[in-house]
């Protein structure tokens, strides 16, 4: 009971960022006409001087300026500068009263009474809204009945505003979390389904390549047997290439059934691991955070064919890769320090596995750029986080 008369309104309650258009539009319709109607009421009968009617459009911005002030500290739950900017309006409404703008003084009380009701914790929103109307009905020229009814009136349209708001403010919370419960269930369904693909791959494609692999280990033991001879070391050099390749795909297939699963390492680790044989530096430039199974992968199959055609067309180059994480977009770049002249690349635009490379970046919205630089060869890529 304590915490209902303390407790402000809700944040989505007060806030006007997730009404709707309709009522949005009723809203400022609705003050604007009020504020028209005070306006020519007031200062259109010609009661008011040319310098009395400026003072007073002055003092009418300043009240609309203290109103969107307390608008404000009203929605970070600031209780005391709410209340003193209320009490400015009340004695705004007074020196209002005694300069015989009636109908803006009583526009003043009747507003603060509602605003208050609706956007104050009720601890506080009471003694405002029954001194507000208090004083309304001390100063108010009309009779009795009419009187209490505008004040019992206001009372009533204030607290329906109130839970209004609060209902509204409820249906946003409840949106969001159901939206987010929505969101955890289509991750969790799709980490699901990775995991059952990772099964797959793992149960025939890693284990056919782990079969292969003692397959030719136990060829290589067996040709290394035999006396040595042009036929002998060419199939023997076959078989040790074939050994390696099938070696390599197996991590490769290991590193994607991670992926699968969400167990990759950060993407920094993985460079330096890829360049620990080459003499080659890695920087990571910008604020780290985790990336997006689709973005690491992609940021790594690019490093590997960068490397790769490193290693073949610029043997013994000296290589900087280059990580930088970027507010929208995580960059990459790998530049070598240029091979033998006349080699493949150096007179290149880029080869097969770059051109796939930059069709996997343009599936992700980024971009990937290959070629000559002063020095070697560059590679850099971009892609979205």
């Amino acid at each position: 009971m304590r915490a209902t008369w303390t407790s402000w309104p809700s944040r989505e309650a007060l806030s006007e960022a997730n009404r709707t258009r309709p009522r949005k539009v009723i809203t400022w319709s609705v003050r604007g006409v009020l504020i028209a109607a005070m306006l020519w009421g007031t200062f259109g009968g010609g009661r008011f001087g040319p310098w009395a009617i400026v003072a007073g459009l002055v003092g009418v911005l300043g009240c609309v300026v203290v109103a969107w002030a307390f608008f404000r500290t009203s929605l970070e739950h600031r209780l005391w500068p709410s209340l003193g900017l209320m009490t400015l309006l009340l004695l705004a409404a007074f020196g209002a009263r005694e300069a015989d703008a009636i109908l803006l003084a009583t526009l003043l009380w009747c507003g603060c009474a509602v605003t208050a009701l609706e956007r104050l914790p009720l601890a506080a929103a009471l003694p405002v809204t029954a001194l507000t109307l208090g004083v309304y009905a001390v100063v108010n020229t009309d009779g009795w009945f009419s009187t209490a009814t505008t004040t019992v009136g206001l009372s009533l349209a204030g607290y329906v505003l109130r839970l209004d708001a609060e209902a509204r403010g409820n249906a946003q919370r409840l949106l969001v979390q159901e939206r987010a419960a929505r969101a955890a269930e289509a991750e969790t369904a799709a980490l699901g389904e990775r995991a059952r693909i990772a099964r797959e791959i793992h149960d025939v494609l890693a284990h056919s390549l782990s079969a292969q692999l003692v397959h030719l280990e136990a060829a290589r033991l067996l040709i290394e047997r035999e006396p040595a001879g042009e036929f002998r070391d060419g199939v023997l050099e076959r078989v040790v290439a074939a050994r390696s390749m099938a070696r390599e795909g197996l991590a490769e297939t290991r590193q994607a059934l991670s992926a699968l699963r969400g167990e990759v390492s950060p993407v920094e680790d993985f460079l330096r691991q890829l360049v620990a044989a080459d003499p080659a530096e890695v920087s990571v430039e910008g604020e780290r955070r985790a990336l997006t199974a689709e973005t690491s992968q992609t940021v790594r199959r690019v490093a590997q064919e960068a490397l790769t055609n490193v290693r073949k067309h610029a043997p013994g180059a000296r290589v900087l890769v280059r990580l930088e994480y970027l507010p929208d977009e995580v960059a990459l770049e790998v530049r070598d320090s240029g091979g033998v002249p006349g080699s493949e690349l150096a007179g290149s635009g880029s080869g097969y596995g770059l051109l796939g490379m930059r069709e996997r970046a343009e599936l992700m919205g980024g971009t990937l750029e290959a070629g000559p630089a002063e020095e070697g060869f560059v590679v850099s890529l971009r892609v979205p986080v």
